[in-house]
């Protein structure tokens, strides 16, 4: 199949117009200009790689913490039609039993190539900046915690959220890359020298950047700031109006860190308002902002790749390729995989139609077409 484009983002650039062959579940070839055959389809729009959603917790009206065996399939199934074909499951803190038993039903579908990956955010997080994370359940990182939760995914585990302050969390940024998982500093009260010496240890990200973490002070810069001014970090960013106000969106997609557009949604995305569960908490949705029922906190997002797209672009004023790239090679990068994130010879051919205003007319996953341009 030979797809023509009036523009084509490939590579992090623009190609107008450019072009694309398939073959199966893979991309045979990417060009500038004029393809050398007669085109099977010609789209007058935007063509882009599939979007990556490196932190999701829901949608649809189901969470990766329910033991529904539908759930999965729900959760990616809602996200797919928005634009994400490769999405990570993330659970919230709860006892170690039940993360292990989430971990272990999850992960054949990772294997399967429903999800990209399990994102575990806790239970080894700051009591200080919890979020929407029971306390109660948090604790400081123990090894033979983390060994059996890792291990319960048999290398499915591909991110944990770590405040790396907490007693052992050096060392257990150490195990965890040991283990091959990604570490990302969050839900932190960790200080700018913390921070610094986790990232030497090997952490290579910040989860939802401000959010979760110490404030900064101009004279106790805190995590925010050491992530920012890193060039090898990832830095996830939520994109909805509620999380962060435009102008610290700009100085996210300026600083020297690689910035990720992720969702943080919980079971509200794309479903109904009215009242939830995120792990072991109430929460209640309206106006678009999920909340803690005890006492207002934001809890996770409502939010579709999608909609960050166009908020980061319509209303922060981020350049659409730079916005492109956090939705697809950044978060790719990030979490290491390397068969999407890109339109290039050799990967999946996972891709979207965007139409002028930034919605999503078609959506391709695996060379197959999930809605039809």
């Amino acid at each position: 199949m030979i797809i023509e484009a009036a523009r084509l983002f490939s590579a992090g650039e623009w190609l107008e117009p450019g072009w694309i062959d398939i073959s199966g579940q893979l991309i045979q070839a990417v060009g500038r200009g004029r393809p050398p055959y007669e085109p099977d389809i010609r789209i007058e729009a935007a063509l882009v790689p599939g979007f990556v959603d490196a932190h999701v917790h829901g949608g649809g009206g189901y969470s990766f913490n329910d033991s529904d065996p539908a759930a999965a399939e729900r959760i990616a199934g809602t996200h797919l039609r928005h634009g994400t074909t490769s999405i990570m499951a993330s659970l919230v803190t709860a006892p170690l039993d039940q993360l292990e038993a989430r971990v272990q039903a999850l992960a054949p579908k990772v294997r399967d190539g429903l999800l990209a990956g399990i994102h575990l955010e806790g239970p080894w997080l700051s009591p200080t900046h919890k979020g929407a994370h029971a306390p109660e359940l948090l604790r400081a990182p123990d090894p033979r915690e983390i060994k059996q939760l890792l291990h319960a995914g048999g290398g499915t585990v591909r991110m944990v959220t770590l405040a790396p302050e907490l007693e052992g969390g050096l060392a257990a940024v150490r195990q965890i890359l040991d283990l091959r998982a990604v570490i990302a500093i969050g839900h932190t009260d960790a200080t700018y020298e913390q921070t610094h010496a986790a990232l030497r240890e090997g952490a290579s990200a910040g989860t939802h950047i401000f959010n979760g973490m110490r404030p900064i002070h101009h004279r106790q810069p805190g995590p925010a700031v050491a992530l920012l001014e890193d060039r090898e970090a990832f830095v996830e960013l939520i994109a909805d109006g509620v999380h962060l106000h435009p102008a610290m969106i700009r100085t996210i997609f300026t600083s020297a860190a690689k910035a990720v557009l992720v969702t943080d949604a919980m079971a509200a995305a794309a479903a109904p308002e009215g009242s939830y569960k995120l792990g072991h908490l109430d929460v209640y949705v309206r106006n678009g902002q999920a909340r803690l029922a005890s006492n207002g906190s934001i809890a996770g997002s409502t939010l579709t790749l999608d909609a960050a797209l166009r908020y980061a672009v319509q209303t922060a004023g981020v350049p659409l390729g730079e916005a492109i790239k956090a939705l697809t090679q950044h978060p790719a990068a990030m979490l290491g995989l390397t068969e999407v994130g890109v339109l290039e010879a050799g990967k999946r051919a996972d891709l979207l139609v965007l139409d002028p205003t930034l919605a999503v007319q078609a959506v391709m996953r695996g060379g197959e077409w999930i809605m039809h341009p």
